[in-house]
Formats: structure tokens, C-alpha cells, sequence
């Protein structure tokens, strides 16, 4: 062999090296930025849960001219083979390069010309067609992702209740040929156990972290059984639709945590599972996932142990699907004190040291800070102890993690001080009625109904109380987080499962509210309320009752011309408030006060009220914010049950 030939093998060894370092970069470098400006790429803004926008045509001074620019019927599109959704068109649109992409009620999917709202094409699954989810057919968004070796390629990935995975080209709608099967991928199949749909559904969207979608699930969380479909988190990769891997969040038997699941019922309980949005670090490659309760929410003497990884903060790789780090919030959960939020991934600057931090919003109300990397707490987090069960056979833990810092940003636990005082007699009345529950603070859990004459115990926050699917808002400029949150005072108790073959007891009723006194709440306000919580600091900069609540009733009741102000809104359980939307000025939240919807903007620097606007419907959605031909507009999603079903556009004249 002659030199020659010997320095040309080696040139092009190393060219091949090259090339192959240079392609595994390109595979896995980011599909988009975290933030492009004027534009809205994910439900929550972008893949760190931020729901912020640096845009600023809109502003303090001018908000109070906003009006609607456009509005684009959806009911129009989506009931034309005469099916009608049990749902409220909740989901959150995206704008990505002229065009916005949003899922119905339906689970259609809908493109729309940004500036006009006119219909670009859609594209229906007939989810309707397939075997009825749990919960019925609902969809919060769809997913958008672009290849980084291929920027032609860019698709926008739906997943359905009726358990279809489908990738489709963002020209022309058509399901991508080479995913899946024909464009589509089953999710009935892969979970390891036989699915009944009526107990399993998928209504938030997909995260596509680098080049694998990342799908949840939601499972029946009041079921009749302790035999229920798994919450396992399955990643798929995003130019074949083939599974990459699948993450037990109910661990199996050699996996780590099983043991947290005594006398293996992790082979038969379900639920623990990811339902609502999620979030990914690109650079890192990580995925961050907030998972749910462990089958059923409110008795866990089938599941005795700490039941990992119910009710805890995930951080997967996103390319393998292995465990970075964990957090778990509750052990062995009662409460459903789901992780019910994407966790906001934010940078933040703590005693001169920048911490690349996930924050996770919680329903207790609380916020859990880490660094996002290792996992490790930014402030101390306590295990405390907390109260014991009265329930035959259950065991719940000693202790329970309090963090230290920032400070809760809603009312926990209650006692008669929390009861509606506006007046001498009412609170008489409230402490009367009060004297048929149980009152206790924070984890205090769930009694068998009618023991010691109590109805239940009054959980506070209750089961749609704290911080729900709507999440927290995150300010990348000054590292405040704005979280929305409700009081809801919920009644747990469980009784005698005689309509159920193998649980012992089952929730008494799901979605209960304690009786207040002359027809207002039991509690004192304010009922829900917006906190504004500064990240560097670990501290509250301030907070607000947010909607007025039965302000017009009290002021009545008072009959001295005293104005109480906002309450906060009084939720209900079939209710949930839409989310919140950050821009350079101005923090944008909504109200529902039956029939009417209230559009509100808040100086978000001090929360004070700088602008409201009553409309003729329910805000579903959580509104985005984008710059098109030169124009700053505001999008939401409107309507449901006997209201008609929109996407309007609001803007300046």
C-alpha cells in the first residue's frame, strides 16, 4: 500500500467523520427558537411554557381602543355532518409564518389567514366516527414542527380522542405521507395493556421536543375500578410516526419506583398520567412533564405507598425517553392534586448566580423551583408533617413537601377565621354550617361520608382550586410569574364501593361545593385572584382578586353603600378560567360571568386594572398575541355548550 493511498483512506475517514458529526448536530439541533418575535408557536407561546410576547403595539396607553377585527365561525366548519361536541371550543391557536393553525371542538383542524380570519383549508379525522373517549371529544391545540436539515418540511402534529396521531403538511393540510400510516398512528396500540376508550382520551397537544412528539393522555380519574388504562408517556419520532420509546409512570417490576407500589398493584392501577401541557428545553434535550393522581383520586388502600411517579414533575430525555430527575409533589395523593400545568422553564438570577430554572405551579398552591438540569431544589423544600386517615385501609405518608420559597399564592387548609365575614350574622351562619364538615389544614384528607355525622371534609384549594391546566405566565425580561388561581372549596369524602366488584370505596361526589350562607360562598374572599411572584427574589411582588365575583349581592346584603370591589370569581366546576398572555406592558386575562365574557388588561408591573371589555361569550382559550401585516393583534377562542363556537381577533383601530 503505498502512501498515497494511505493519506487519501485517512482524508476521507475524516471527512466521513465530519460528516457524521455535522448530521448528528443538524438531527439535533433545535426545530425552532424559543421565542420568535411577532409570531406564536406552541399553546403556550413557546416550548418553556412562557405564554409572553415582547410585542408592544398594544400598550397601556391605547389598549382601551382594542376592538374586534375579525371573528371566523368554527361552529360553521366543524358541525357540518350534524355532530355536536360535549365540549367548549377551548383550544389555543398558533400563528407561525402567515397563518394560523388551531384544532376544534371536533378535532378538526383549521388553517386561517391571520389578517382576516378568512379559512384556509381543514382538515377533519372523524374522531367523531370512532369509539366515544372519556369525557367526550375536546382538543386545546395542535403542535408545529420544522426540520432543521429540511425547513420545507413543516408539519403541524394533532393528537385525537379518538387516539389518532396524525402529522400534516402546514400547505396543504393533507395528511405526510411518510408517517405513520398513511399520515396517521394508532395510540390505542403500545401501552402494554388492552385500552377501554371510554375510560381513556387525548385532548391536550403533543410536545415535539427536538425531532420526537411527546404524547399524554387522559384517563378517568373517578373510576369504578382499581383496573384502569396506565398514564405511560410515549415519544414517537416525528418524520416516521414510529415509537421511540415508552416511560412507565407507573413503574414496572424492575424499574425504579416500583417499589412504591406494595404487593404489585402497579400492575393494575392506572391514571398517573401526563393530561395536560407540557414543556422541552431544546439545548438540554430534555422533556418536562407534569403528571396526575394514581387510580382513584381519593382512596388509595389498593396502592398502599408513596406511588411514584403519581403527582410529580418528570424530566426525560427527550431523544431516549430515560429519567434525568424526578420531583414528586404528593405521596400516595388522595387529594387530586394533579401537576395540572406546563412547568415554565426560566432563567433567573439568584444571589448573582443565573439558574436555569423549571418553575411548576401546583393546585395546592404552591410553586416549585429547580434547577432544570439537575433537578435540584433553587430554595429548600421541607417534608412536613401531615394529617393521618380515618378511611379503613388507607395509609397515607407522614410528611408531605412544603417548599420554603416563593411563598403559596393561594388560601390552604381552613379554619373558622377563613369563613365569610362581612357581617356579624353571616358568619354565625357560615361557622353553623361548617360545624357539618371537616376543617383542617392543607393535606387534610378525604373521611368516609356520614362517619361522626360530617358530610366531608371542605379540601381547600379543592380539586379545581390552586393553578389549573391554564398555567402560569412567564415574563423573560423581569422574572416574574403571573399566575391565575382559584380558591374552590371542594367536599371529599368516599363511601362504600358497593357499586364496584374491587375498590373499596369510591368518591362520594365529584364536583361538590360546601352551601354558603344566604346563597354566597362559605369563605372569604377573594374566590380567585391573579400573583405576580418576582423568581429572583423567591418573594410575592403583588397580587389581586381577579373578576367581581357576587360583588353586586354582598354590596345589597351590606345596604350602606359600601362597594366591597372584586371578589374574584366564584368557580364553577364545569368553568375553568382561560389562561393568561404577558406582552411588553400588559398582562391579558379573562372572566366568564355567565352569559358574558370580560377581557381584561392589567399594568404588569403593579396589577392594576388599565382596561376591561365585556363580550357576548365565553373565553374558552387562552388568548396569543402576534404581529401581522405590520398589526399587533389578541386571539381567543370563544363559545360552547349553546353558545356559538369563534376565533376572534382583536386590535387597534
Amino acid at each position: 500500500m503505498d502512501d498515497t493511498y494511505y493519506s487519501r483512506s485517512v482524508v476521507l475517514l475524516m471527512l466521513a467523520l465530519l460528516l457524521s458529526v455535522v448530521l448528528a448536530l443538524v438531527l439535533r439541533a433545535p426545530s425552532h427558537p424559543v421565542h420568535m418575535s411577532g409570531e406564536w408557536w406552541t399553546v403556550s407561546g413557546d416550548l418553556h411554557g412562557s405564554r409572553y410576547s415582547a410585542l408592544d403595539q398594544i400598550d397601556r396607553e391605547n389598549v382601551t381602543t382594542l376592538e374586534q377585527a375579525w371573528s371566523l365561525d368554527v361552529e360553521a366548519i366543524d358541525f357540518t355532518d350534524g355532530v355536536r361536541p360535549g365540549r367548549s371550543f377551548r383550544a389555543t391557536p398558533l400563528m407561525i409564518d402567515g397563518t394560523l393553525y388551531v384544532s376544534t371542538a371536533l378535532n378538526r383542524v383549521l388553517a386561517i389567514d391571520p389578517g382576516t380570519g378568512a379559512l384556509r383549508w381543514s382538515y377533519d379525522p372523524r374522531a367523531y366516527a370512532l369509539p366515544r373517549p372519556f369525557g367526550g371529544l375536546s382538543s386545546r391545540g395542535v403542535a408545529y414542527w420544522r426540520d432543521a436539515a429540511d425547513p420545507t418540511d413543516e408539519r403541524i402534529v394533532i393528537a385525537t380522542g379518538g387516539l389518532q396521531l396524525i402529522a400534516l403538511d402546514v400547505r396543504t393540510g393533507h395528511p405526510h405521507p411518510d408517517f405513520g400510516n398513511d399520515g396517521l398512528v394508532d395510540l390505542s396500540l403500545g401501552l402494554g395493556r388492552p385500552i377501554e376508550r371510554r375510560h381513556y382520551n387525548i385532548t391536550s397537544p403533543p410536545m415535539i421536543c427536538r425531532n420526537t412528539i411527546v404524547v399524554g393522555s387522559q384517563v378517568n380519574d373517578n373510576p369504578r375500578t382499581r383496573h384502569m388504562p396506565p398514564g405511560h408517556v410515549r415519544g414517537y419520532d416525528v418524520r416516521t410516526g414510529a415509537l421511540k420509546w415508552i416511560f412507565h409512570t407507573i413503574p414496572h417490576a424492575s424499574e425504579f419506583g416500583a417499589d412504591t407500589w406494595e404487593d404489585n398493584a402497579w400492575t393494575y392501577s392506572g391514571n398517573t398520567n401526563v393530561w395536560s401541557m407540557m414543556s422541552c428545553d431544546e439545548q438540554l434535550g430534555y422533556v418536562y412533564l407534569p403528571a396526575g393522581t394514581a387510580t382513584n383520586d381519593w382512596y388509595g388502600g389498593h396502592r398502599l405507598g408513596d406511588n411514584l411517579f403519581s403527582d410529580s414533575l418528570l424530566c426525560l430525555d427527550a431523544d431516549s425517553g430515560e429519567r434525568v430527575w424526578h420531583f414528586q409533589g404528593v405521596h400516595h395523593g388522595v387529594w387530586d392534586y394533579d401537576f395540572a400545568s406546563a412547568p415554565n422553564l426560566v432563567s433567573i438570577t439568584i444571589d448573582g448566580r443565573r439558574i436555569e430554572a423549571v418553575a411548576q405551579v401546583s393546585k395546592q398552591g404552591f410553586t416549585y423551583v429547580f434547577d432544570r438540569s439537575t433537578g435540584k431544589p433553587v430554595w429548600p423544600i421541607e417534608e412536613r408533617p401531615v394529617p393521618s386517615s380515618s378511611v379503613p385501609g388507607e395509609r397515607l405518608s407522614r410528611t408531605q413537601p412544603f417548599p420554603t420559597k416563593p411563598p403559596p399564592f393561594e388560601r390552604q387548609g381552613i379554619t373558622t377565621d377563613d369563613l365569610i365575614d362581612f357581617t356579624p350574622e353571616l358568619h354565625r351562619e357560615a361557622v353553623s354550617i361548617a360545624e357539618d364538615y371537616v376543617l383542617g389544614p392543607l393535606f387534610t384528607p378525604p373521611i368516609v361520608e356520614g362517619v361522626q355525622g360530617k358530610i366531608g371534609t371542605i379540601q381547600v384549594p379543592g380539586l379545581l382550586g390552586g393553578a389549573n391546566w391554564q398555567g402560569a405566565a412567564f415574563d423573560t425580561t423581569t422574572g416574574v410569574l403571573y399566575v391565575p388561581s382559584s380558591t374552590y372549596p371542594s367536599v371529599t369524602a368516599v363511601r362504600g364501593g358497593m357499586e364496584s366488584e374491587d375498590l373499596d370505596y369510591l368518591f362520594s361526589t365529584w364536583t361538590r361545593e360546601p352551601p354558603g350562607p344566604q346563597g354566597l360562598p362559605l369563605l372569604k374572599p377573594p374566590y380567585s385572584r391573579i400573583t405576580a411572584i418576582d423568581l429572583n427574589r423567591g418573594e410575592i411582588a403583588w397580587q389581586v382578586p381577579h373578576g367581581e365575583g357576587p360583588r353586586q349581592r354582598v354590596n345589597s346584603i351590606l345596604g350602606d353603600g359600601r362597594d366591597v370591589g372584586q371578589l374574584g370569581t366564584v368557580l364553577q366546576a364545569a368553568v375553568n378560567p382561560s389562561g393568561l398572555l404577558v406582552t411588553d406592558t400588559l398582562l391579558f386575562a379573562m372572566e366568564y360571568v355567565r352569559p358574558m365574557g370580560i377581557m381584561r388588561a392589567f399594568d404588569k408591573g403593579t396589577g392594576k386594572t388599565v382596561w376591561e371589555k365585556q363580550i357576548d361569550a365565553r373565553p374558552a382559550g387562552s388568548p396569543i398575541t402576534y404581529l401581522y401585516g405590520g398589526k399587533q393583534y389578541v386571539v381567543l377562542s370563544v363559545g360552547g355548550g349553546q353558545q356559538q363556537q369563534e376565533l376572534r381577533a382583536y386590535a387597534l383601530p
